[in-house]
């Protein structure tokens, strides 16, 4: 155990405020640190945080703080932070959610450089409080913490292990040592961070924290320190909210560059969708928008719940990448895939089916690797990939050894996977592992066992298999879905550059958007600004207005209200469309007038096409969102949508459209001839330049519909939200 400090009581320092990263790496690495609320009462909180830091392979100077004990373990505790003889670079504070303001205030006053917070910092509303004038507790201890440029952990958390320094700074009894590897975790869940410590996966760790609140140090922060660590090789997020979205997309920026897998698992809902629910645009994002956008930019691997997290980071903690030219990847000069080995013919059909909806990939394997599988398997059996190997079970050691070889020799195959049931064999028959020890000492390519059922891996040959690097991946699903990730990773895109910006068309566009932000011919203007095609319209006030707008234009027209109040035309019976002459003109708008008011928009009529909606909306941490969806009355039925963050390119435009489930109708169904692609992602191109230059001032803007034909991509009704409301 690290010896507890005794020195002398000194006094508060008088130290400018440390930056933040600085404050970071001083709680991470600290190097003396105060418990509050130690105790020697086993079994309780404050005895098993002294333990855990005590275990601390840095020997950090501890000094117990609590005013009921004079001594613990025979070594001196202090009554107060006020009377340690040094400032503690680290506070750790296991005290009653009542005492935590003066104590976190202590801290401060007395220098230390960050906290941990462990309760919730729950204040009870119905004391006689002044809500309207005093913040809560939660938001008191973030500005006594941001007024000392102090690093804050929790609230709500379960505190920080940094295996690569050596320093626990947790109240929750866990292993000792940790699994040292390349995984640096951070999550907000608590449970979580419990649970991965203890899961005996095949990966350990540089730094794990769980965050909790992130009252004041948010994710990104420690990103940012482990991937300066050099043992960081994999990031493992489980993440309910973005925050500080920019240090975010900063960090996650890093880690694309460094060549570093980010493994997410987004729960909840994130700082996307709070948009004006009067947008499509809002709607369309959601709640998942954000994190959808942030994984699209940055190749961030996201995965859908814990198993498949778990699997992808064993599986990208090995560190072998499939070879260039066998990915799904930039540079890969021929089709490639996974290639699995079965003994059993059921498995084998199950995982291909598996496979097949999950977008999991085979590898087409060559003749030359056909003909020595052939050379291998019993009469009856094919060889191919996915292969069934089973037969009369002779020598099953080398059989599975060279049949595993084989399929990893062949250049198009990217990863191999022993896809059997890993159980303990009751006859001590070991023959599948010691065929993965065998192949993996006579190839680089990745390789795995994929297990089928989680709960029969016989664990001591996981154990034994994990430690030689190969992966043993804990079911079907989750294991298929990992080995996805990883041949996607070679796909990665580079992390955005900063778009450029014409400030003269900025100062146009935003001129126009403060002219009339909830629609109108202004807004059409400024679609025209940022270059898409559009229907013509013009604007009129009274009938005989309306009437020379159609003869200019000409028969047949689209008449539509233009009244700022109505937001979605359609939802009033506010467009009219085929007007075919004065007379239909004429009664429509004095329809359109009598229900809606005088304002109106006389429209060219647009050939018919694929009807998609653009948008854009504003994330609170992330900014402006790209939104692709199905268009017209179908915008928010279908919740069929893609989103990223600007700026867009146009390859990853035609992503977007081919991402959609209504893309299928862009290319032509039953006659009809294909729409211009090209059009539609010259659109969302400029989306995205409107995006950049002007979304700073939009909470939301709706492009519905984008009617997309053989040669043209045309817009004909467009609404903003501005910031200020209107």
């Amino acid at each position: 155990m690290t010896a507890l400090s005794e020195d002398a009581p000194g006094q508060p320092p008088d130290r400018a405020a440390a930056p933040a990263g600085g404050a970071v790496r001083a709680m991470l690495e600290a190097g003396s640190v105060a418990l509050v609320g130690a105790s020697p009462r086993v079994g309780s909180f404050g005895r098993r945080m002294l333990d855990e830091v005590s275990k601390s392979r840095s020997r950090p100077r501890i000094y117990p703080v609590n005013p009921r004990y004079d001594q613990i373990d025979g070594a001196r505790c202090y009554a107060s932070l006020a009377d340690l003889p040094e400032p503690a670079e680290l506070t750790l504070l296991a005290v009653p959610d009542s005492a935590l303001e003066q104590q976190l205030a202590l801290a401060a006053a007395y220098g230390s450089r960050a906290a941990v917070i462990f309760g919730n910092a729950y204040e009870d509303d119905s004391r006689p409080l002044d809500p309207g004038t005093r913040p809560g507790l939660r938001q008191r201890l973030a500005a006594i913490a941001r007024s000392h440029a102090m690093a804050l952990c929790g609230a709500g958390c379960m505190g920080f292990v940094n295996v690569s320094h050596g320093l626990r700074a947790i109240g929750y009894t866990e292993a000792d040592p940790l699994p040292a590897g390349p995984v640096a975790l951070v999550t907000h869940s608590g449970s979580v961070f419990s649970a991965l410590l203890r899961a005996r996966r095949g990966f350990g760790f540089t730094l794990a924290v769980s965050s909790g609140q992130e009252l004041v140090t948010a994710a990104p922060a420690y990103l940012d320190y482990a991937l300066d660590l050099p043992g960081t090789r994999v990031l493992g997020l489980v993440l309910e909210a973005v925050r500080d979205g920019g240090a975010l997309r900063g960090a996650l920026a890093g880690a694309a560059r460094r060549d570093i897998p980010v493994v997410l698992l987004a729960v909840g809902g994130s700082a996307a969708g709070r948009t004006m629910v009067a947008a499509h645009s809002g709607a369309l994002a959601g709640s998942d928008g954000g994190w959808e956008a942030l994984a699209r930019a940055y190749g961030v691997h996201r995965v859908a719940d814990l198993a498949e997290f778990t699997d992808a980071l064993e599986l990208f903690s090995i560190g072998r990448r499939p070879p260039v030219g066998t990915g799904r990847g930039p540079g890969a000069d021929s089709v490639g895939g996974i290639a699995t080995v079965h003994d059993s013919g059921l498995e084998r059909a199950h995982i291909a089916d598996l496979a097949e909806s999950l977008g999991v990939p085979f590898a087409p394997i060559g003749p030359a690797t056909k003909a020595r599988l052939a050379a291998l398997l019993d009469a009856g059996l094919a060889p191919a990939n996915p292969l069934d190997v089973w037969g009369t079970g002779a020598d099953t050691r080398q059989l599975f050894a060279d049949s595993l070889l084989a399929l990893a020799d062949d250049p198009h195959v990217a990863a191999v996977a022993l896809a059997v049931d890993l159980v303990h064999e009751l006859d001590g028959d070991d023959s599948y592992p010691l065929a993965m020890l065998d192949v993996a000492e006579r190839t680089d390519k990745p390789l795995a066992v994929l297990s089928n059922v989680a709960s029969a891996i016989d664990a001591g040959w996981a154990s034994r298999l994990r430690a030689s690097g190969i992966p043993v991946l804990e079911g079907a699903r989750s294991g298929l879905l990992a080995l996805r990730h990883l041949l996607d990773h070679a796909a990665r895109p580079a992390p955005p550059a900063p778009a450029p910006i014409d400030d003269h068309r900025r100062g146009r566009g935003a001129a126009l958007l403060a002219s009339d932000a909830a629609g109108g011919a202004p807004l059409l203007d400024l679609l025209a600004e940022y270059g898409f095609d559009l229907a013509r319209a013009l604007a009129a006030a009274d009938v005989e207005a309306a009437l020379a707008a159609a003869a200019d234009i000409g028969y047949p027209v689209v008449l539509k209200t233009d009244e700022p109040a109505v937001q979605h035309k359609s939802d009033v019976g506010g467009v009219l469309l085929d007007v075919a002459g004065p007379d239909q003109l004429r009664a429509g708008y004095l329809d359109l007038a009598g229900r809606l008011g005088p304002r109106v928009l006389v429209c060219q009529s647009v050939p018919p096409g694929v009807e998609l909606a653009l948008g854009l909306t504003a994330d609170p941490e992330l900014g402006p969102l790209v939104v692709v969806g199905a268009g017209g009355v179908l915008v928010e039925l279908l919740c069929d949508r893609a989103v990223a963050l600007p700026p867009v390119s146009r390859s990853l435009a035609g992503e977007l459209v081919e991402s959609l489930r209504v893309g299928k109708l862009l290319e032509g169904v039953r006659g009809a001839r294909p729409a211009s692609i090209d059009a539609v992602t010259r659109a969302i191109v400029s989306l995205s330049d409107l995006a950049v230059e002007l979304g700073d001032q939009l909470e939301a803007l709706d492009i519905n519909p984008l009617i997309c034909g053989p040669d043209r991509a045309v817009a004909v009704d467009v609404l903003a939200i501005t910031r200020s409301g209107r």
